[in-house]
């Protein structure tokens, strides 16, 4: 399938989603001072005000014109407070990875699960992914919780399969098919027989 551009937006109920851009810089600095989020995340820590620049300025668009990562800023409305960010990133043929954070000050009021949904939903019909994974440290309880909810079931423990600022770190991994959403896949799926060895 065709990916679509960086003029994709989405929306949910409550929320607008679209490629960052540079207008998001204040915002993303700003979310990326929490520590949870440098904590819990790849962004670097300390974040600098060039991180923020560099991601909404280069990464972001680099991402979607090279089909490796497509990067979602989340928002109340076209103009409203930036709530959270969700991306899927290209881990292989058909099969993708979702990572995500939630600004502190709008966290718990559902709007993490309502994005993940939405762009799971999008890059099984957009991008055809086959699989949608979702990867966080063991811990990490609040994604995990995302993630459950946005209908990923959980798949078990990786050993040192995360590397978080250079160190290998357990991660628990859960994936997303598009027939748990009732949604056709591009490539037909062979469930292993219960029982098999």
């Amino acid at each position: 399938m065709e990916p679509t551009t960086l003029t994709t937006t989405l929306s949910t109920a409550r929320l607008l989603l679209r490629p960052f851009g540079p207008a998001d810089e204040d915002a993303v600095y700003a979310a990326c001072q929490d520590p949870d989020i440098q904590r819990w995340t790849m962004v670097p820590s300390p974040y600098e005000r060039e991180h923020a620049r560099t991601f909404v300025g280069e990464i972001v668009p680099a991402g979607w014109r090279e089909r490796s990562g497509y990067s979602f800023a989340v928002r109340l409305a076209p103009d409203g407070p930036l709530v959270a960010a969700v991306g899927v990133h290209v881990r292989g043929a058909e099969s993708y990875e979702i990572g995500y954070w939630a600004v502190k000050e709008h966290r718990g009021r559902g709007y993490m699960t309502e994005a993940a949904a939405a762009v799971a939903r999008w890059a099984f019909t957009e991008l055809g992914a086959g699989r949608l994974e979702w990867r966080a440290e063991v811990g990490n309880d609040g994604s995990r919780a995302v993630a459950e909810k946005a209908g990923f079931r959980m798949e078990g423990t990786l050993r040192a399969a995360l590397e978080v600022k250079g160190t290998l770190r357990d991660c628990r991994v859960g994936a997303l098919l598009p027939s748990d959403l009732g949604l056709p896949s591009a490539t037909p799926y062979l469930p292993a027989v219960s029982g098999a060895v």
